[in-house]
């Protein structure tokens, strides 16, 4: 087995201790934008600095050496594990990084690019939760418009039952940019097809909920914004349904973006865990830095076209022994040695 593959835990860094949460899932998702190596470095100063995010999906990072500066310094910055995916020929990636060591890489379900699709099993306090990246490929050249996007995006929707089931029982979140919109989009688009539309509402009727269109029904936001100024919510915050009562907040931040630090919208989880709070007893601890500074809304009259979320689908069955794990998708949960040494042999 690759030593490489293993799971482990970091030593302790030079940044000040951070808690993290033992009662709720806070979770953050940022597009690095294929960064190079000194931009990877501040966006994960940038990241490791929101107190508000003990896990973060990472979606566009490079697989050459802005992406490998960027998995270095997270890792540096106090979070203990990073699962990194490694593709087999060059290719963007999706990056979990998690400021706790009890995380366990599971197979992506995702057959078709897997390394766009990295899975684990993250524990929170006493709880259990499964989180799955996304990054679904852009439009891409004339020669080849959408054939990667298709063939990745089937793979995603055949993918989502056995997913439930590699999580059972327990909160499933589905954190990417997924480069699709949903149905009832202000301003509507022309360029999206039905069958991007359709990508968006299998994942609702795979039995999990939008988090933000949960909080924010008739609320027009945007991540993404192209070169005549029509924005786009192409980042999307999915959580199984059954647990969609538990979101305490989704929300999009332009902060980043504006500072140049991305070209997205970074989106904010937090999910309550556990039973809530008896009258008088003491809940979560009040937070600090970005997820306590939320953008002005901007409502409008949107009613999503989407159908209900439906039941959930059939559950498959999925079992691997944690150093199978990394081993059949080529998933890295390293520590901080490891990065280091890779880095300084490249």
């Amino acid at each position: 087995m690759n030593p490489a593959s293993e799971q482990l835990s970091l030593l302790a860094t030079d940044e000040p201790a951070h808690q993290p949460a033992t009662n709720a899932v806070r979770l953050l998702l940022f597009n690095a934008q294929h960064a190079s190596p000194d931009r990877s470095r501040r966006q994960a100063a940038w990241v490791t600095g929101q107190e508000g995010a003990d896990i973060a999906v990472l979606t566009e990072v490079s697989s050459t050496q802005g992406g490998d500066a960027l998995v270095t310094a997270l890792t540096e910055r106090g979070y203990a594990t990073v699962v990194t995916p490694q593709p087999s020929t060059p290719d963007y990636r999706t990056v979990i990084a998690c400021r706790t060591s009890t995380v366990r890489p599971v197979p992506s379900p995702v057959t078709v690019t897997p390394h766009r699709a990295p899975a684990a099993r993250v524990t929170v306090g006493d709880h259990d939760i499964g989180v799955l990246g996304l990054y679904v490929p852009s439009r891409g050249p004339k020669d080849q418009r959408n054939v990667a996007k298709r063939a990745f995006q089937e793979s995603v929707t055949e993918s989502l039952p056995r997913l439930l089931a590699v999580f059972p029982d327990m909160p499933v979140i589905v954190a990417g940019d997924l480069n699709v919109i949903e149905r009832g989009h202000q301003p509507p688009p022309k360029v999206f097809g039905n069958w991007e539309y359709d990508f968006y509402d299998s994942l609702q009727a795979a039995g999990l909920t939008d988090a933000f269109r949960h909080l924010h029904p008739d609320e027009v936001a945007y991540s993404w914004f192209g070169r005549s100024g029509n924005g786009f919510r192409f980042d999307h915050l999915f959580v199984s349904t059954p647990h969609a009562e538990r979101v305490l907040a989704c929300d999009h931040h332009q902060e980043a973006r504006e500072a140049g630090l991305t070209d997205h919208a970074v989106m904010t989880l937090r999910l309550r865990l556990g039973l809530p709070p008896a009258p008088g007893e003491q809940g979560e601890a009040p937070r600090r830095g970005l997820a306590d500074s939320r953008p002005p809304q901007r409502t409008s009259a949107f009613r999503p076209t989407s159908p209900e979320p439906q039941a959930l689908a059939r559950q498959g069955s999925m079992h691997c022994a944690p150093s199978e794990t990394a081993e059949s998708q080529g998933a890295q949960c390293v520590r901080k040695e490891q990065v280091l040494e890779n880095v300084r042999r490249r």
